[in-house]
């Protein structure tokens, strides 16, 4: 076995953190309170949500306890109204290095089919409200996965992407195969799935998987100042924005400008389409109701 194949397995094969402190989520009530993230409201009007992965021992690998929390967390968010965005990160060593393969080895055929496994993992796709990976670090595996389930990715510029699961005789399951595809094109995606290898920050932006590189110690920052940016306009037209941004990976062209005039024609039964118009009209910042 080559060196890079040992290496990248034993980034993999990390063995499971011991339970870290809990940390009550700041700014909620006194009994939230998480074990493997850090929750917080963030921005100068405290209207981007953060949460932060915090399995130091382990990488921040993904375990199914540490999943059902960032569902938990992402869910009080959207039901929260001062909320317009949220923010995804790790460490600065690792943003998720990966799942966490001890709770993974022994698993059968049939428990994996019959009990759906990693279904549960695609719940924040389906938040109406932005969601901006920041990610430093290793990116690997469902790491990888995580970070291109949000909507947009900031990098730190040590930040190393991958999708390894070949060389632990699998396939990325969450998402790996379809979305890294869809961002950087097949040959790219083909080459990183079938031979493990990883690629950094700077490559990443090239190749469409990310939209800007900061410095390590800035790209949180910078990604919640993208949060405060979107969260200044209605909370009700972004989410219909998104929704149409979406559907651009899931139609043809032709549906796709069929489903975005339809959600076009649809913010003209808005109050804050009304008033976001008016105030350009009348050269003053518009104040939107999210109505």
């Amino acid at each position: 076995m080559s060196s890079r194949c040992r290496s990248a397995i034993r980034l993999l094969q990390i063995p499971s953190a011991l339970p870290v402190r809990l940390t009550a989520a700041r700014g909620y009530g006194a009994g939230s309170q998480y074990q493997y993230i850090i929750v917080e409201k963030k921005g100068e009007k405290q209207n981007v949500g953060l949460i932060q992965l915090n399995r130091p021992k382990a990488l921040n690998a993904l375990c199914d306890s540490l999943m059902r929390e960032l569902n938990q967390a992402v869910e009080t968010f959207e039901d929260d109204p001062e909320i317009g965005a949220m923010v995804l990160t790790g460490s600065e060593r690792a943003f998720a290095a990966g799942a966490d393969i001890k709770e993974m080895q022994d698993r059968t055929f049939q428990e994996c089919y019959r009990g759906n496994f990693l279904s549960h993992w695609n719940r924040l796709t389906l938040a109406k409200k932005p969601v901006i990976a920041a990610v430093n670090g290793f990116a690997l595996g469902g790491g990888c996965e995580l970070a291109m389930m949000c909507d947009i990715i900031y990098a730190g510029e040590k930040a190393q992407f991958g999708q390894p699961e070949i060389l632990l005789g699998t396939i990325p399951g969450a998402g790996g195969t379809q979305r890294l595809t869809r961002a950087v094109g097949k040959s790219l995606a083909m080459e990183m799935v079938l031979t493990g290898d990883r690629i950094s920050a700077q490559t990443a932006k090239e190749a469409g998987l990310v939209s800007k590189v900061y410095p390590v110690s800035e790209v949180v920052e910078e990604a919640i100042k993208c949060g405060e940016k979107i969260a200044s306009n209605s909370k009700l037209i972004t989410a219909i924005a998104k929704e149409a941004v979406n559907a651009a990976f899931e139609l043809s062209l032709t549906e796709g400008n069929r489903l975005e005039k339809r959600l076009f024609h649809m913010t003209f039964a808005t109050k804050d389409q009304k008033e976001g118009m008016t105030a350009f009209v009348e050269k003053r910042k518009a104040v939107f109701s999210n109505q």
